[in-house]
C-alpha cells in the first residue's frame, strides 16, 4: 500500500484492456482511482468491483465536464493524475478509408484526448501540480501499412505532448507519453473489426486484408501483458520528475532504435515486410 495516495482519472477502462489493468493495479496499491468507460455495461461492471466510475465517451465533451465536476466535488477540488488511455485503431489502407472514418479516428484519439487534457490543465494550474499521461504507441514513432489512420492519430498525440511539455516547463505539471508495442488486450481484436468500414472487396489491397483477417488470432512477437503498462504508470505517479516518454515492449525499443540509425529508404524496406 502507498503512503501518499493519489487521485487518478483513467479513461478507457473496459474489461480486458490496459485501462482496466492499470485501474485495478493502482486501486490495489491504495490510490483513489476514478475509472471510466464508454459503454454503460462496462461502467456497471467497474462499479461492482468497487471503483468510483463515470460514463465517459471522450468524444462527448459533456461527459468529460460532468465527470471532472463530480471528481472535484468529491476530492475537495484536486486531481493529481490523468491517464488518457481511451482510443481505438481504424484498420485499412489510407486510400480505402473515407474521410469520415479518419475524422472519427481523430475525434476519439486526438480531439477527445486533447479536450480532457485541456480541461485537466486548468485544474492542475490552479492547484499548482499534476501529471498527465498520454497513451501513445510505437506507431507514433514509426509508420506501418494498413494502420495509417491510427498512425496519424498517434503522431498527432506525439506532437501535442512534445509541445505541451515545453510549455509546461517549470510549472510542476508533468506530461509524458507511453509508447506501447503489442500488449495483451482487446485492442487488436477491436481494431480488426473496423476493417468493415473499408470496402475491401473492391480494393487493390483485398488480398492483404484477407491475410490480416486470417492471422488475427495468431500470437504477436514481443507481446507483453497489460500489467507491464500499469507498472510504468505506477512508476510515473511515484517519481518526482517523469521522463518525457516511456517505451514499453521490446518491439517499441527496436523500432525506435531502427528509426534513429537507419536511412528512411532502408527503414521503409524493413517496415514493408509487416
Amino acid at each position: 500500500m502507498v503512503n501518499n495516495s493519489k487521485t487518478i482519472l483513467i479513461t478507457g477502462c473496459s474489461y480486458g484492456g490496459i485501462g482496466y489493468a492499470t485501474a485495478v493495479h493502482l486501486k490495489n496499491l491504495g490510490h483513489r482511482v476514478f475509472a471510466s468507460a464508454r459503454q454503460q455495461k462496462d461502467v456497471e461492471a467497474l462499479s461492482q468491483e468497487g471503483f468510483e466510475t463515470y460514463l465517459i465517451d471522450v468524444t462527448n465533451y459533456e461527459h468529460i465536464d460532468n465527470a471532472l465536476a463530480d471528481i472535484l466535488n468529491k476530492t475537495g477540488g484536486s486531481l493529481d493524475v490523468i491517464f488518457n488511455n481511451a482510443g481505438y485503431g481504424q484498420a485499412g489502407a489510407l486510400e480505402d478509408i473515407d474521410t469520415k472514418f479518419l475524422k472519427q479516428q481523430f475525434e476519439t484519439n486526438v480531439f477527445g484526448l486533447h479536450n480532457l487534457t485541456y480541461k485537466a490543465l486548468k485544474i492542475m494550474r490552479k492547484q499548482g501540480y499534476g501529471k498527465i499521461i498520454q497513451h501513445s504507441s510505437v506507431l507514433g514513432l514509426v509508420a506501418m501499412k494498413y494502420r495509417g489512420a491510427y498512425n496519424a492519430s498517434k503522431y498527432a498525440i506525439e506532437g501535442l505532448t512534445d509541445t505541451m511539455r515545453l510549455e509546461l516547463r517549470n510549472s510542476n505539471i508533468f506530461i509524458t507519453s507511453l509508447n506501447t508495442g503489442p500488449i495483451t488486450s482487446k485492442f487488436r481484436e477491436n481494431s480488426i473489426k473496423t476493417i468493415t468500414n473499408v470496402n475491401y472487396d473492391s480494393s487493390v489491397h483485398k488480398q492483404q486484408y484477407e491475410k490480416i483477417l486470417a492471422r488475427q488470432h495468431k500470437k504477436v512477437p514481443f507481446n507483453e501483458p497489460a500489467i507491464s503498462v500499469a507498472k510504468v504508470v505506477e512508476k510515473i505517479i511515484n517519481c518526482d520528475k517523469p521522463k518525457p516518454r516511456y517505451y514499453i515492449t521490446k518491439a517499441t525499443w527496436i523500432m525506435a532504435s531502427l528509426k534513429r540509425i537507419l536511412p528512411t529508404n532502408i527503414l521503409d524496406n524493413f517496415l514493408n515486410r509487416y
